[in-house]
């Protein structure tokens, strides 16, 4: 019985941001869960890079380059992916991003921030999710059945300095979530599901020089989170799929509309 509830055999999953390094983690692992994984993801060198290891975990895997910012792109996909496997019951909206302009540098204040940039990175982040949940979520509203995870974050409820506009589209990702859980349970069903993860602070290509560096040791802003952090380290990239696995299983058929940390305590702990 319990093996039953958290099977995920069979699941069809697209990944937006499959071939970063968090969505291409989470490809990789669902895929060796027998599930099949179609990645989305805007540069095709690294479609291509993630293509290569994924064939090697499992054959049942597609892989497509575009902006997730187009509908028409994401309708195409939608329409190759049911044409090769005849549903789609998960979505993860893992593509995001931050650009130098809408954060705030140590010799800065808010009132440098470039709206251009704020706005390019909300876009990214918020409708980046959106509108991939709009085609998508509409064929699982056909279905009847779907469920879809965004990814928050950790500066989506606190202020955690330099990176405003990323906060404020993360903060806006928490309802969205909640908003899009609502409605689709009241529209149609309780097959379907919107939740998030909010990841704390992991190493990735982005953060890497603002956290670590050269030989390894913590930057003044790694030993800062790590001070609010009371597993004192950074999360791996494979933390997330337990959580991620439960909230696409049958285990987790009544949860919808929530943000679960992954975060070591960060968003637990005040610092004292």
């Amino acid at each position: 019985m319990g093996d039953k509830l958290f099977d995920i055999s069979e699941k069809v999953i697209i990944i937006t941001g499959g071939s970063g390094v968090l969505g291409g983690n989470m490809a990789e692992y669902l895929l060796s869960q027998g599930t099949k994984v179609a990645i989305v993801g805007h540069t095709p060198k690294k479609v291509e890079a993630k293509m290569v290891i994924l064939k090697k975990v499992g054959s049942d895997a597609m892989g497509f380059s575009g902006d997730v910012l187009d509908q028409e792109f994401l309708r195409k996909v939608r329409e190759e992916v049911l044409n090769k496997w005849g549903k789609i019951d998960v979505l993860i909206n893992a593509a995001g991003g931050n650009m130098p302009g809408a954060t705030i540098a140590k010799d800065q204040t808010i009132f440098d921030l470039k709206m251009e940039d704020f706005r390019k990175v909300s876009e990214l982040n918020l409708d980046g999710s959106v509108r991939p949940s709009l085609v998508f979520g509409e064929q699982m509203a056909d279905q009847g059945s779907g469920c879809i995870i965004n990814v928050s974050s950790m500066t989506a409820t606190q202020a955690v300095t330099r990176v405003v506009g990323y906060s404020a589209s993360k903060a806006a990702i928490d309802n969205f979530t909640r908003w899009m859980a609502t409605e689709l349970a009241l529209k149609f069903g309780d097959g379907l599901r919107v939740n998030a993860i909010a990841p704390g602070f992991f190493i990735g290509q982005q953060n890497r020089a603002l956290l670590l560096n050269e030989d390894g040791s913590y930057t003044e802003r790694g030993k800062t989170i790590i001070a609010k952090t009371p597993m004192k380290r950074f999360g791996h990239a494979d933390e997330l799929n337990g959580t991620v696995h439960w909230l696409i299983s049958d285990a987790a058929s009544f949860v919808t509309g929530a943000i679960i940390p992954i975060d070591g305590g960060f968003s637990a702990f005040s610092g004292v």
